[in-house]
Order: C-alpha cells, then structure tokens, then sequence
C-alpha cells in the first residue's frame, strides 16, 4: 500500500480513536455491505423489469377480452 495512503489511514484512525488495523476492518466490513445492498438492489431492479413484461403482456391479453365482454353487454342489452 502506498506511504501517503497509509499516513492518511493513520490520521483518519487518530481521529476516530482506533487503530488502523480497526480503521481497515470497519472500511472493509461497511465496503461488503454496501455491496451486497447494490447486488440485492440490481437483483430486484431486473426482476421488477421482467414483471413489467410479465404485466404488459397480461394486460394486453386482458383488454381484449374486456373489449369483447363489453361487446357482448351492448349486444344483449340492445337485443342484437
């Protein structure tokens, strides 16, 4: 690791009152977190798009045998 990167480390650590192998943890463990929340994130993102596809399809479908149920109504209801 670079020397100016471990002096700030070390100052960082000062200031926070730990050291720098606890600086490190903490950085290294709030690191994984983040990740794992981005992952699950994205995970949802393209699931939530393949429903979208999943709905417009359904939906699609759907009016379409609302136009015809509507149809039948207005023929019966007309007598025709």
């Amino acid at each position: 690791m670079p020397q100016q990167l471990l002096t700030e480390l070390d100052g960082f650590a000062e200031t926070e009152n730990m050291n720098r192998n606890e600086l490190i943890y903490r950085a290294t463990k709030m690191y994984l977190k983040e990740r794992k929340k981005r992952q699950i994130r994205e995970t949802m993102r393209r699931g939530y798009m393949e429903m979208a596809k999943i709905n417009l399809a359904i939906a699609s479908e759907a009016i379409q045998a609302e136009y015809e149920a509507e149809h039948t109504v207005e023929s019966l209801v007309s007598g025709g």
